[in-house]
């Protein structure tokens, strides 16, 4: 089992500059590898938008590459750290050697917290409270949408009449979920792309991995949201160019283009480095011998 290193607060930071350096090595072709991914979130949901019917095969399809894009958006990001060249193809490097399943196990956790937090939400605040509550968004988003100035009496009327306390301690409990989901599938994808790991022991390892430097984490995701918010604005400014030129749609697309072109590279490459550091990874990695075929419930 890989050694887990405990690293400084600061180490948090260097993996975001790690990943905008890695993008700026190769700013082309790690940048086409997420414009195809948006191309192809893209076509994907224009399939519900031309067939309702198709909108929930067309998010599970989302939902299933999105996985075996980062592995392999992963793998590209290595490449150009050891001075190749980043290929479309490898997008889809995901897909050989036994790893799909493996990196398709981070839909897993995700799944069972969904499930979890809608049985948590049932029992807390019940059938009776769930309809109640769904009349009262209505009513808030009447209000809203009214245009009127919103009656302040009104409003505190509304808001009391729901079990404050119960739905703050059910959004309490999102928040700790999702946050031990995001330490579990931190380091998951080069686990899987570069040590062959099986899926539930990759998760359990990032988790770990993940507690033991809590405070390089928090640096992380600190910076990381100031990062997305400065890329969102600059992105922003070209739709609006955009918008000018082309219209609406061709804002959007753009933004699209430009938002998954610059966000996902930089991702995969702190990722990366963050694996690197927390585990000790200095080069290729020999996957070990295997007893028999890769399993994702394999010990």
């Amino acid at each position: 089992m890989s050694e887990i290193r405990k690293l400084p607060a600061s180490a948090g930071a260097e993996w975001l500059v790690s990943g905008f350096t890695l993008l700026r090595k190769a700013p082309l072709a790690l940048g086409l590898l997420g414009v195809i991914w948006a191309v192809a979130a893209l076509l994907v949901m224009s399939l519900a938008m031309v067939s309702p019917a198709l909108s929930t095969l067309a998010q599970l399809l989302m939902a299933l590459a999105g996985p075996l894009f980062f592995g392999g958006l992963v793998w590209a990001v290595r490449e150009v750290d050891q001075g190749r060249v980043a290929q479309p193809s490898h997008l889809l490097q995901g897909l050989h050697e036994g790893r799909a399943l493996n990196l398709l196990a981070s839909l897993l956790p995700q799944l069972v917290a969904g499930l979890f937090l809608g049985v948590l939400l049932l029992v807390l605040i019940g059938s009776r409270g769930l309809q109640h509550l769904s009349e009262v968004m209505v009513q808030l988003n009447a209000i809203s949408q009214s245009g009127a100035q919103p009656d302040p009496a009104q409003i505190e009327e509304l808001m009391a009449s729901l079990p404050a306390m119960r739905i703050l301690l059910w959004l309490a409990l999102v928040v700790v979920t999702f946050l031990a989901m995001a330490l579990a599938l931190f380091t998951l994808p080069p686990q899987v792309m570069f040590e062959h790991r099986n899926g539930l022991q990759a998760m359990r390892l990032s988790l770990r991995a993940c507690l033991h430097n809590v405070l390089a984490m928090l640096v992380f995701f600190l910076l990381a949201f100031v990062a997305v918010f400065a890329i969102y604005f600059g992105v922003m400014l070209v739709a609006l160019i955009a918008q000018l030129i082309g219209g609406t749609m061709l804002a959007l697309f753009v933004a699209q283009l430009l938002l998954m072109g610059v966000v996902m590279p930089v991702f995969a490459g702190a990722i990366y480095t963050a694996w690197k550091q927390m585990f000790g990874q200095q080069g290729p990695q020999t996957p070990p011998p295997m007893p028999g075929p890769n399993n994702v419930f394999a010990a």
